[in-house]
């Protein structure tokens, strides 16, 4: 059984990883955010320490760490742009990091984190959790046995999202990277990790609600779309009442990964515990992907 602490106790994301420290058998012992709407927490692990000012979080765990009670992962799950800052201050706290993505925004961000890493001996680990969907594994499988094979891809990734989402820090570029870094990025990793490194990126439309372009990976010609805007909703979507569309299509053939996302997080955290998981040097290849797409000119 390991230790948990928990940075950013109550965000959206943050109950998933809660969920997955309890039912990997592990135990979360302290949890921080400035917000105080955490009565998720009573769900999963009610005696954690909480505490909604940093420095009095940063003071217990050190606490804990004198008495003989180390944390063994810290979980961050914060805004985007205070992930460095987070992740460094568990690699100095002696923990392990498990951080939602992105990991950073920029990738001069991560040569620093990966010296942190040899320093401290500790490793940080990304939530890339559709490498573990099981139509996604059963893709990489395939396309695998023919490695030279070039594939036509077409991905549109449509969630809604409301008015609340530009007033948040998610909204903000600054603080979030934009919807490609938000929405996108797990996509964008899945396709690298299958169909190899990026060689061109070409940005069609970049706005607050709706990004598309082309990309051509090693072993792909990609056309995306990736939108928080209902207005895009096919139809037949809108009928039903739904406000998500996830469509990949290669080579004219549709990939149904509409179910299978419940337990990723479990899966991803499992994982890590067992000596695997995404590390930071492997996802730096999707922070440079999203950062070209987000400067592009």
């Amino acid at each position: 059984m390991k230790n948990f602490a928990i940075i950013g106790a109550a965000g959206y994301i943050a109950p998933k990883h809660m969920q997955a420290i309890k039912e990997t058998g592990n135990v979360l012992l302290a949890a921080m955010d400035p917000h105080d709407s955490v009565g998720i927490l009573d769900h999963y692990f009610p005696a954690t320490d909480f505490f909604t000012e940093f420095e009095r979080f940063d003071r217990h765990l050190e606490k804990l760490k004198r008495l003989g009670t180390p944390i063994n992962y810290l979980s961050v799950c914060t805004p985007n742009h205070l992930h460095d800052a987070h992740i460094r201050f568990g690699l100095r706290l002696g923990a392990d990091v498990i951080c939602e993505k992105p990991v950073v925004l920029n990738p001069w961000n991560v040569e620093g984190l990966l010296k942190m890493e040899l320093e401290t001996g500790k490793k940080i680990f990304s939530i890339q959790q559709l490498r573990l969907h099981p139509a996604i594994l059963a893709l990489k499988e395939k396309v695998s046995k023919t490695p030279f094979e070039k594939h036509k891809i077409d991905l549109d990734y449509i969630t809604v999202r409301g008015n609340w989402y530009q007033y948040s820090w998610k909204g903000n570029n600054e603080k979030a990277g934009g919807i490609v870094s938000n929405i996108g990025i797990h996509f964008f990793d899945m396709l690298i990790w299958i169909f190899g490194d990026v060689k061109n990126i070409d940005v069609q439309e970049y706005s607050e609600k709706t990004a598309s372009g082309t990309m051509e990976l090693q072993n792909a010609e990609v056309n995306w779309f990736i939108s928080i805007d209902g207005n895009n909703l096919p139809e037949n979507i809108k009928a039903n009442g739904d406000r998500t569309f996830r469509r990949l299509k290669i080579d004219d053939q549709e990939i149904d990964f509409s179910n299978g996302f419940e337990n990723l997080h479990n899966l991803s955290y499992q994982e890590i515990l067992d000596g695997g998981g995404c590390t930071l040097k492997e996802s730096f290849k999707v922070i440079e992907l999203i950062h070209k797409i987000r400067n592009h000119k």
